[in-house]
């Protein structure tokens, strides 16, 4: 797939990256995520400083990952799509 040149905007800050096409939807969704995890925080706290409410978020996604990977969910997302690369690769070299 090819690479694309998007805009990304998180706590009011244009982020500009260079991705992957197939990464361009999880990119915009945790993009997205972010900024309602930042957007809930100021809405229940008196937290104004976008620094200190992208903390907050990063730490709860930091968090959730951790939990993720304590469960061993988190590790086991890949496998599958591991699987198939590595069967493909065994298939152009048989």
């Amino acid at each position: 797939m090819g690479e694309l040149s998007i805009k990304i905007k998180i706590a009011n800050r244009v982020y500009p990256l260079t991705v992957d096409s197939s990464e361009e939807e999880g990119i915009r969704k945790a993009a997205d995520k972010i900024n309602h995890s930042i957007n809930e925080f100021e809405r229940l706290y008196a937290v104004k400083d976008k620094q200190d409410l992208l903390a907050m978020a990063a730490l709860k996604i930091a968090s959730n990952n951790y939990e993720l990977e304590n469960n061993g969910i988190l590790t086991n997302v890949n496998v599958e799509e591991d699987l198939i690369k590595i069967e493909q690769l065994f298939d152009e070299h048989l």
